[in-house]
């Protein structure tokens, strides 16, 4: 089955980064396709306006800047097309646009997302301090609050490994990350996947009950695999093996130490050079608390490493 990621890039060394870590998993690849979005802010016409202005009428209200960098980002594409084809992926995998933003820059990235029904959207984060993010805002911090229903991929930094980590508790939202990396990591030839669970104090401590995941598995996949007493690390395994990961590239790990699962997942990413921590998180509208969930807390101090969260 081919599958559509939907790259975010404006132009910058963060855009360039995300190129590196797309041509480092996926080159030599033929089944993925990436489209490469760049969203040009505007500001001379209201939000409302905008809406039932044409891209030809909307370019006749802004700016001679705004216009240079519609231009810039143009340009930009096709240096970005030629960067993905020196790392390995074929120029028909690459599709590029570059708008003018309608309402606001987030809020047309997820439109797009949506509408051209992504299997992921990818987001390089800006190297700006993460306090100044939580109080400011990003773009990518927007997106993340707002989009719960696209896989996310924030990137920051270089990632330069092939490596995944994937926290597992038991609960559904944990199992439809492993679904979604099963997914995209079907006959990758360099990636490596480790299962990790830590019983930090302030974890997690899952039961499974294989009948809430009938309607995502069927009730003989799920009987037989969530049944048994190492159903925590199986059933994940299960699942990237039926996905077409190969099992000798699947590894487990178990923790006893530290406190708080959120820093366990970080040290342990920097101590095995993790490339790539993928999570699942829980819905919008249930309550995180004032320590928020153990996913967003990973975004808030990750650092030079790729984040994929599955709502």
């Amino acid at each position: 089955m081919q599958k559509k990621i939907l790259i975010a890039v404006d132009g910058s060394p963060y855009s360039t980064n995300c190129l590196r870590y797309l041509g480092q998993l996926f080159h030599d690849l033929p089944d993925i396709h990436f489209h490469l979005l760049s969203v040009v802010p505007t500001s001379s016409t209201g939000s409302a306006a905008k809406d039932w202005l044409t891209e030809a009428e909307l370019l006749n209200t802004v700016s001679s800047a705004t216009r240079n960098l519609l231009v810039a980002q143009k340009k930009y594409m096709q240096q970005a097309t030629d960067t993905l084809k020196r790392l390995g992926i074929a120029e028909e995998q690459v599709h590029t646009s570059v708008k003018l933003s309608q309402r606001s820059v987030p809020h047309d990235i997820i439109h797009e997302a949506r509408q051209g029904k992504y299997d992921a959207l990818l987001i390089g984060r800006r190297g700006i301090g993460k306090l100044e993010e939580m109080i400011m805002g990003s773009v990518s911090a927007t997106i993340l609050d707002k989009c719960h229903d696209v896989p996310l991929w924030i990137i920051d930094g270089q990632v330069n490994s092939c490596k995944f980590l994937v926290p597992v508790d038991g609960t559904s939202h944990s199992l439809k990350a492993i679904d979604h990396l099963a997914f995209i990591l079907a006959d990758n030839p360099c990636a490596e996947v480790t299962l990790f669970y830590s019983k930090a104090l302030l974890g997690s401590h899952p039961v499974i009950e294989p009948k809430d995941f009938h309607t995502l598995w069927g009730e003989a996949w799920c009987e037989e695999h969530l049944r048994r007493p190492d159903s925590l690390f199986h059933a994940p395994k299960q699942l990237l093996i039926d996905g077409g990961f190969p099992p000798e590239r699947i590894f487990w790990l178990e923790t006893f130490m530290g406190i708080d699962p959120s820093r366990q997942i970080l040290r342990q990413a920097l101590i095995d050079d993790f490339g790539t921590i993928v999570m699942g998180r829980r819905g919008e509208e249930v309550s995180k608390g004032i320590f928020r969930g153990v996913s967003d807390r990973v975004l808030l101090m990750a650092e030079e490493v790729a984040v994929w969260i599955i709502g």
